[in-house]
């Protein structure tokens, strides 16, 4: 493991197997024609690695997604916009080109995952230049946020993929408990009509957020934001 927050219990197996199988229902949902499809994860995913557990992540259900959707795309995007980096996510594909992973997150150089994260981390071998990082200054608000969000959507259109993931945290809330963002519920309807206007088939899979009485209105600015422009 990589740290000490994946404990095991005697029930753990059937929640992570279940989220992971709730991460492959909604990219077969896509895979079969919807547009869209929302994947209610719990335990999150993003942290985990190929071989280990990390950072409250048992199965990187995002990856996962990722790699069902590859079953028909010759190109996937990833776009995780969770408070934390996409570690996980990262190195899972860091050698590979037939995926784009693009990251916004605090600056991880006081903040967790603490060792990637960062702006010069682009890929190895064939997936170099296919990795894109976007750290934030801890403190960020809206507009410095979506600016980061506009330069991934751009690398996203730059890659042309056949379809989206969207890991979605909400812990990028400024009165989540271990945020260090500083967003309003305003910057996930900008956020949406920003994913919503990439008109890709796209997986939404949940991620961090931890102010359980956020996470509901957040998802629904993000929802109303995402539909006005399809």
């Amino acid at each position: 493991i990589s740290d000490l927050s994946c404990p095991l219990g005697p029930h753990t197996w059937q929640s992570i197997l279940r989220s992971a199988h709730t991460a492959v229902a909604a990219a077969d949902a896509v895979l079969a024609g919807d547009d869209v499809a929302y994947a209610l994860c719990r335990p999150s995913g993003h942290h985990a690695h190929r071989d280990r557990a990390g950072g409250f992540c048992y199965i990187n259900n995002s990856a996962i997604a990722t790699q069902r959707l590859r079953a028909q795309h010759g190109r996937v995007a990833v776009f995780d916009v969770d408070a934390h980096h996409g570690d996980g996510t990262q190195n899972i594909f860091y050698a590979r080109g037939d995926v784009l992973t693009v990251s916004t997150h605090a600056d991880p150089s006081g903040y967790y995952p603490f060792y990637t994260g960062y702006a010069h981390e682009r890929g190895v071998g064939e997936g170099e230049g296919f990795n894109l990082n976007l750290p934030l200054a801890h403190g960020t608000g809206n507009s410095e946020f979506l600016a980061a969000v506009d330069r991934g959507v751009a690398a996203v259109r730059n890659f042309a993929p056949g379809a989206l993931v969207l890991p979605l945290g909400f812990d990028t809330y400024k009165d989540d408990p271990i945020s260090v963002l500083k967003l309003d519920l305003d910057a996930y309807r900008a956020l949406g009509e920003r994913i919503g206007a990439l008109k890709l088939p796209t997986v939404v899979v949940q991620e961090g957020g931890y102010m359980v009485e956020a996470i509901g209105p957040a998802l629904d600015q993000f929802v109303q934001g995402f539909l006005s422009t399809r």
